[in-house]
């Protein structure tokens, strides 16, 4: 059996390399013929979108193995089935479960390379472009109005406050800028907004820097609002520098363990959490997704391939690799929509591709 298990993953783990390499090149050509359109403004040079297009390749290996798992695998299993190989495997004693086993095992590999990669290498990876990018353009805005944040403090005399925090771009040197913060009372009245240029997040409190600081009065008092400059301003709160990194950060660039903690402190502080929800339970879900790929691939070694059945086979893996990504993409939106249970919506494509192979694979054994 090791003579078969040596066989079985040479041609799986030659052709899963070869894929993955044709894929992460191509993936990187497009992403650097992307950059070019901003090489030449605020000091971007040619080198360094090159470096930033190389970056961002352990992010596209996370997103495009158990894909280049499929397409590398449906190849070496439709060769094995071509050369007639995998039938004299058959005839030498390969049942079907132990065809499976092996192949469960390969599978299992790749879903703890796609673990590793996605939650440690390409979130690595990805700030370091991130801070690459924003070091010689002179930070980074983010998307929309910027990153919002709720902290809700206990008050010494009993009772709730519940601040609101802005945050427009992050600095070169992953330090605050544009911080805007809303403080209300209990009964939601807005007491004080602070307006900082710059901000640094501590244990326990936040250092602002070059602060606008506008009070308002207390309800009823007919006296106007008023105005102070500080130079720099200590602000207590409950936020820890892991919860406002993973606000300001992008969902790629998230580990399991971060999109866990926001979505925790979204869902504490009464905000809307079902889409970090999901995207918390795609992480943790998608490395197995590499043994549902396996699993679709095994039944390709049961057809008789013919002659050009190769190529046909190859087109056939790549559309499925396709589908998968398209109902990934719907399920989430539709869980999202729906409101759906965050593991439901995550779990189903896999679950519904690995049903598919079942069949398929039990269907072919019986009748081929």
């Amino acid at each position: 059996m090791r003579t078969v298990r040596r066989l079985m993953y040479a041609d799986v783990l030659g052709a899963v390399a070869f894929v993955t390499v044709a894929f992460l090149a191509l993936f990187f050509f497009i992403d650097f013929v992307d950059e070019l359109n901003d090489v030449g403004k605020a000091g971007y040079k040619l080198q360094h979108a090159a470096l930033y297009c190389a970056l961002l390749v352990p992010g596209h290996f996370y997103e495009l193995f158990p894909i280049t798992v499929l397409i590398g695998a449906i190849f070496a299993m439709a060769r094995l089935a071509q050369s007639s190989e995998f039938t004299i495997l058959r005839t030498s004693g390969l049942g079907p479960g132990r065809a499976l086993s092996l192949l469960a095992v390969l599978g299992l590999s790749f879903a703890a390379i796609t673990f590793v990669v996605g939650d440690y290498v390409a979130p690595y990876f990805d700030r370091v472009a991130t801070n690459l990018r924003a070091g010689v353009r002179g930070g980074m805005k983010l998307e929309g109005m910027g990153a919002w944040l709720k902290d809700r403090r206990d008050l010494p005399g009993g009772g709730e406050r519940m601040d609101s925090i802005n945050v427009g771009r992050v600095a070169p040197d992953a330090s605050l800028e544009d911080v805007r913060i809303y403080e209300f009372d209990t009964q939601g009245q807005l007491l004080t907004r602070l307006a900082a240029k710059r901000g640094h997040v501590g244990g326990g409190k936040w250092v602002l820097e070059d602060v606008q600081r506008t009070e308002w009065p207390v309800q009823g008092a007919d006296t106007p609002p008023r105005d102070t400059h500080l130079g720099q301003l200590e602000w207590p709160s409950t936020l820890t520098p892991a919860v406002v990194s993973a606000a300001v950060a992008t969902v790629r660039s998230m580990s399991t363990i971060d999109l866990y903690r926001y979505a925790s402190h979204l869902s504490e502080n009464e905000q809307a959490a079902q889409r970090y929800e999901i995207q918390f339970w795609k992480k943790a879900l998608y490395p197995f997704a590499c043994l549902v790929m396996m699993g679709l691939a095994l039944p390709f070694a049961y057809l008789h391939a013919r002659r050009g059945g190769m190529s046909l086979m190859v087109f056939g893996g790549i559309l499925l690799g396709i589908s998968f990504v398209l109902l990934n993409n719907v399920a989430t939106h539709l869980g999202l929509l729906q409101n759906w249970i965050p593991w439901v919506a995550a779990g189903a494509p896999s679950a519904v591709y690995l049903l598919l192979s079942l069949a398929a694979f039990r269907w072919l054994v019986r009748n081929r």
